[in-house]
């Protein structure tokens, strides 16, 4: 929530001062690619133990956790991780390329 008030706030204060929607767009677009995607699996993540504890509560499994699903979390955690590595890459090293090339 707070990246999303940011962006918000911060593309409504570039857009006054009269920068387009589609420079912006090509700014962010390349960073955002993999960001979203890490914050969407990081929440799936986040959620993963949580949901097998109220299977084993509602007596839909037998243990608690299983090593598959200690295996499905970290591999999600894993995946989130090397995403945001990606998207801050791509943030640190390519957008100012980007920007210096257009703009």
């Amino acid at each position: 929530m707070y990246n999303g008030l940011t962006i918000g706030y911060l593309i409504g204060n570039s857009l006054k001062k009269g920068t387009s929607f589609s420079q912006l767009i090509i700014l962010i677009l390349p960073h955002g690619i993999f960001k979203i995607p890490a914050i969407i699996i990081a929440g799936a993540a986040g959620f993963k133990i949580p949901y097998e504890i109220v299977r084993y509560l509602a007596g839909r499994k037998e243990q608690i956790l299983t090593k598959e699903d200690i295996k499905e979390y970290l591999t999600l955690a894993l995946i989130s991780t090397v995403l945001i590595v990606i998207a801050a890459f791509v943030e640190a090293y390519i957008t100012p390329r980007i920007a210096d090339t257009f703009y």
